[in-house]
């Protein structure tokens, strides 16, 4: 999986890019991710509520 949206704000988390506000270097894997991880933009939805984004258009 290349990233994950969240469907409530469209948040997308980009394995390629991380996200180093909220301690994840780029690269890590979705997988790594704690589970009880909530989004940084809306902090509404949780890790789980996430949806799958295999290959983003360019």
């Amino acid at each position: 999986m290349d990233a994950a949206r969240c469907p409530g704000c469209g948040y997308t988390y980009r394995v390629a890019e991380g996200n180093e506000l909220e301690g994840f270097a780029a690269g890590t894997a979705w997988s790594e991710i704690p589970d009880d991880w909530t989004c940084p933009d809306c902090g509404v939805r949780d890790k789980v509520d996430f949806v799958p984004v295999v290959r983003e258009a360019a």
